[in-house]
């Protein structure tokens, strides 16, 4: 299965290493290069924008949110509604 991680703090980056571990593969993405770095080295393919990591995401996509709660969720939300397609799935998973 191949699925797309933003935010990348300690729950989200260790859960794209479960997902990868599991054998998934993760499109990753975190405001801060150095979180998508790391996940990058242990296998991942990175992107720097959210917009870059829909285009990379092969279809249907599901991308899974693990950014804090408010204002940040509901930026990101918004702009990824403007991108993704009907068949889509976002995952909120934040707090």
């Amino acid at each position: 299965m191949n699925i797309g991680m933003i935010g990348l703090g300690r729950m989200g980056s260790n859960m794209a290493r479960r997902l990868m571990k599991g054998g998934h593969k993760a499109y990753v993405m975190d405001l801060d290069p150095r979180n998508v770095e790391a996940l990058v080295k242990d296998g991942a393919m990175g992107a720097s924008s959210a917009a870059e990591l829909v285009r990379k995401l092969p279809r249907p996509r599901a991308i899974w949110l693990m950014v804090p709660a408010g204002s940040a969720t509901e930026k990101t939300v918004e702009a990824l509604g403007s991108i993704l397609e009907r068949g889509d799935i976002l995952i909120d998973g934040g707090n």
